[in-house]
Formats: structure tokens, C-alpha cells, sequence
């Protein structure tokens, strides 16, 4: 899999950077959300906590998606704007790596 970033947009207002960006995946499955952002993780050397996959949407037979993503300066700007569910699954995520679990 490989990410092209096609733009970086900063958002003063709500203290992010907002991410558009390419993945191709040629001969492989559409790739899983976190594996998508633990590249863009790599690709932008961001503190993982910060970054939130907003969506992934793939192009039909052509092994190419377009995706966003939203990066925060701190926890607590991510807290405050990202809607409940976001959270929840962010953490979860989180948590059950920290313990092992998934």
C-alpha cells in the first residue's frame, strides 16, 4: 500500500491540520483504517493520539481509494471536536492495543 498526500490544509479555527490524501493498493483488499492511519503516522512522523482517519473511500476495480484525515495539535482540541463515536472507537482502539487485545 502507498499514500500519496495531496493536500495539507491548516485549520486555525479548530487547531488541526486537515489531511487529503491517495492510497493504491494494487493486487491487495482495500486496506483497514488503522492500517491506513499507522502509515500516515509514519508518512507525517505525527504522534499517533493526534490523528484521526476520517474516511477511507475506494475507487471500484481500480485498487486506488481517496481518504481524509484530521490531525489536532493536542488531546484536548481532539476531545472537544470529535463527536462521541469518533472517541469511542478512537479510544477503544487505543486502549485495546495498550492491553494487547486486538
Amino acid at each position: 500500500m502507498d499514500i500519496n498526500i495531496n493536500e495539507q490544509i491548516e485549520n486555525p479555527l479548530l487547531n488541526r491540520t486537515e489531511v487529503r490524501f491517495e492510497c493504491t493498493y494494487q493486487g491487495e483488499s482495500t486496506p483497514k483504517i488503522l492500517d491506513v492511519k499507522n502509515r500516515l503516522v509514519a508518512l507525517l512522523n505525527v504522534n499517533k493520539n493526534l490523528l484521526v482517519v476520517d474516511s477511507v473511500k475506494p475507487s471500484y476495480g481500480e485498487g486506488k481509494a481517496v481518504g481524509y484525515a484530521k490531525l489536532y495539535d493536542s488531546e484536548e482540541n481532539l476531545a472537544k471536536i470529535e463527536t462521541k463515536h469518533e472517541k469511542n472507537l478512537f479510544f477503544l482502539v487505543f486502549y485495546c492495543k495498550n492491553l494487547n487485545l486486538y
